[in-house]
C-alpha cells in the first residue's frame, strides 16, 4: 500500500501488483526464491510519470515495458544488464532513496499540501511554504513508528526469552501499521488516514480491464517505457544475484526477464503498477526457509486472503505511519557508506557516481542513467586509450642500418587500437620528416583492432609505400589478423610482409638480398 501511494496511485493498486505480479514471477521466473511486486526503486519514476501523463498512461507504459522486458529475455539480453557499472547503480539507487524520503515529508509531518510535485526543487519549495502547517499528532505518530521499527528485534540469541523470540518473527512494519491504526481509532486522533484520503479499500481483485489506449499517446510514452523496463531489469536481476548467493544457486537471467515481462504486461489490466524483484522480501523469504517457487505462490495467495479479510481495517491506517515505513525503506535502500568511501576510488568512479546521484535527484532517472552511461563509456575509452602503448624496439647496429644502407625502425604495439587510441598509431611517423626504409610493427600484444585502427594502419602503409618504404607486421593475434583478411589489407600489405616472429624478420633483413621479394612466413596465416 505504501509503495502504491508513494507512486501516485491508490493503495490497493500496490497490493494488486504484489499479488498478480508476484504470482506470475514465482511461477515463470528464472530464480527459485525471488519475491516480486512493487518496489521502492520505482517510486520516484512512477510518481513522475503519473503526474506528467496520468495514471492511465502509467499503466499503458507499464504494459509496453512488459513487452520490452519479454523481448529482452527472448533475445538472450539478460547478461547485458550486468554491463551497467556499479557506480551508476549505486548513484541512481541513492538518488531514488533521497526522492522517496523527501516525498514522505508531507504525510510524515501532516503538512497541508494538496499534491506533492515531482520536481526536486518544487518539492523543497512546497515543503518550505507549508512548514507552518505541521500536524504535531501526525508527526508524533511518524516519529513513534520510526522508533518502533528501529528498536523492534529482528533476531534473537538461543537463550532469548519466549516473547523476544515471538517478536522477532513478527515484521516491525506490520506492528507499526496495526498499532498506529488501533491508536488512531481508539482515541479519534485528528490525522489523515487511508480511508479519509482514498475511501474504503475494495475486498478482492478488480475485474481485468484494458486501460484507455491510443497510438498518439503511446508515442509520448517511449521514454517512460524504456525507463520502467531498464529499471525493472536491473532491479530484478540484482535481486536474483543476491538470492543466488543466499541459496548457492544460479538463476536464468533471460527466463527471469521474460517472467518480469509477462508480470508487467498482465498486472496493469488489474490496475497494478510496475513489477520487479524486491531484495528485502526475497531475503526474508530465504531466511524463513523458502527454497522453491511455492513460497512466492503462497506469498501472493496470503496477500489475497489478507485483502479479503482485512481491507476494511486498512482504512484506519494513518498516512504518517506509512510515510515512516517508506522513510525507513529509503534509508535502507541507499548505500550511504559508499559516499564516505569515495576518496579511496578513482576520479572516474567518483564523477560517475556523483553525477548519476545528483541527476537522479534533480532531474529524473532516465537522464541520470543516460548521462552515467555516456560518462562511463567516455572514461572507459580514455582508460583503454591510456593503456594502449607503442614502444620502440632497440635493434642491433647491424640491423638498424643495413649493409645496403637501408634504415630499419621497429616498434612494439600493446593494447587495443580502436577509435579512441588510433592517434598513437597516426603519430608514429612524421610525414614531414625522414622515413625508415623498413618499418616493423610487432603486434603480438595487440588484443583488439577495430576498423578505425585498421584505417590508420592502412594510411601508415600507404604513406610508407609512397616514399618507397616497406611496412612489416610481426605476429598479429587472431582478431587483428582476421580483420586484415576480411578487409583485404592482407593482400594489399603482401604476405611477404607478415612474419611469425621478430627473429624471422631480422634473419630476412640480414640475409643476402634475393632476386625476389621475401616470402615471409605464411604458415600461421
Amino acid at each position: 500500500m505504501a509503495f502504491g501511494i508513494a507512486s501516485g496511485v491508490r493503495p490497493e493498486q500496490g497490493i494488486v501488483t504484489a499479488i498478480v505480479g508476484g504470482l506470475i514471477v514465482s511461477v515463470l521466473g528464472g530464480s527459485r526464491v525471488q519475491i516480486a511486486g512493487p518496489a521502492g526503486a520505482f517510486v520516484a519514476l512512477l510518481y513522475a510519470i503519473a503526474e506528467k501523463h496520468g495514471v492511465a498512461n502509467l499503466l499503458i507504459a507499464t504494459i509496453m515495458a512488459g513487452v520490452l522486458l519479454f523481448a529482452m529475455g527472448a533475445f538472450k539480453l539478460g547478461t547485458l544488464v550486468r554491463f551497467i557499472p556499479v557506480s551508476i547503480v549505486i548513484g541512481f539507487t541513492n538518488g531514488i532513496a533521497v526522492i522517496i524520503g523527501l516525498q514522505q515529508v508531507k504525510d510524515f509531518l501532516g503538512l497541508s499540501i494538496d499534491k506533492m510535485p515531482s520536481n526536486f526543487f518544487s518539492q523543497l519549495g512546497a515543503i518550505a511554504d507549508s512548514i507552518g502547517s505541521v500536524n504535531w499528532t501526525a508527526a508524533a505518530i511518524g516519529v513513534a513508528s520510526i522508533l518502533v521499527i528501529v528498536v523492534w528485534p529482528v533476531s534473537y540469541k538461543p537463550n532469548a526469552g519466549r516473547m523476544k523470540r515471538i517478536a522477532a518473527k513478527l515484521p516491525s512494519t506490520v506492528i507499526v501499521l496495526a498499532a498506529s491504526a488501533a491508536v488512531v481509532s481508539l482515541f479519534g486522533l485528528p490525522v489523515e488516514t487511508i480511508g479519509s484520503r482514498f475511501g474504503q479499500l475494495p475486498s478482492g481483485l478488480p475485474m481485468p480491464a484494458m486501460p484507455a489506449f491510443n497510438w498518439e499517446t503511446a508515442q509520448n510514452l517511449v521514454g517512460p517505457t524504456i525507463a520502467i523496463a531498464l529499471l525493472g531489469a536491473i532491479e530484478s536481476l540484482l535481486c536474483a544475484r543476491v538470492a543466488d548467493g543466499l541459496i548457492e544457486d544460479r538463476h536464468d537471467p533471460n527466463q527471469e526477464l521474460m517472467a518480469q515481462g509477462v508480470a508487467n504486461f498482465v498486472a496493469p489490466f488489474f490496475g497494478g503498477i510496475a513489477v520487479t524483484g524486491t531484495i528485502a522480501r526475497t531475503v526474508t523469504n530465504v531466511r524463513t526457509g523458502g527454497r522453491t517457487p511455492v513460497a512466492g505462490i503462497v506469498h501472493a495467495l496470503a496477500l489475497f486472503l489478507v485483502i479479503l479479510a482485512a481491507a476494511p481495517l486498512a482504512s484506519k491506517i494513518p498516512l504518517a505511519a506509512l510515510a515512516a515505513i517508506l522513510v525507513w525503506v529509503a534509508w535502507n535502500m541507499g548505500d550511504w557508506r559508499e559516499f564516505l568511501r569515495l576518496k579511496h576510488f578513482s576520479m572516474i568512479y567518483r564523477a560517475t557516481l556523483l553525477s548519476t546521484f545528483l541527476l537522479t535527484v534533480v532531474f529524473d532517472l532516465v537522464v541520470a542513467v543516460e548521462v552515467g552511461l555516456v560518462l562511463s563509456s567516455l572514461f572507459f575509452i580514455y582508460r583503454m586509450s591510456s593503456l594502449t602503448k607503442i614502444e620502440p624496439i632497440d635493434l642491433p647496429a647491424g640491423v638498424a642500418r643495413l649493409a645496403d644502407g637501408r634504415r630499419v625502425a621497429a616498434y612494439r604495439l600493446f593494447g587495443s587500437f580502436f577509435f579512441g587510441s588510433v592517434t598513437k598509431l597516426e603519430n608514429l611517423l612524421d610525414p614531414k620528416g625522414a622515413m625508415p626504409d623498413v618499418l616493423v610493427l610487432e603486434m603480438h600484444q595487440v588484443i583488439n583492432m577495430d576498423t578505425t585502427g585498421l584505417d590508420a594502419l592502412e594510411s601508415l602503409h600507404a604513406m610508407l609505400v609512397k616514399r618507397g618504404s616497406r611496412l612489416v607486421v610481426v605476429d598479429p593475434n587472431e582478431q587483428p589478423l582476421g580483420l586484415f583478411r576480411r578487409s583485404g589489407f592482407l593482400e594489399t600489405l603482401g604476405h611477404g610482409n607478415v612474419y611469425e616472429s621478430m627473429q624471422e624478420i631480422l634473419d630476412d633483413l640480414l640475409a643476402p638480398a634475393p632476386d625476389e621479394a621475401p616470402a615471409g612466413n605464411l604458415g600461421f596465416l
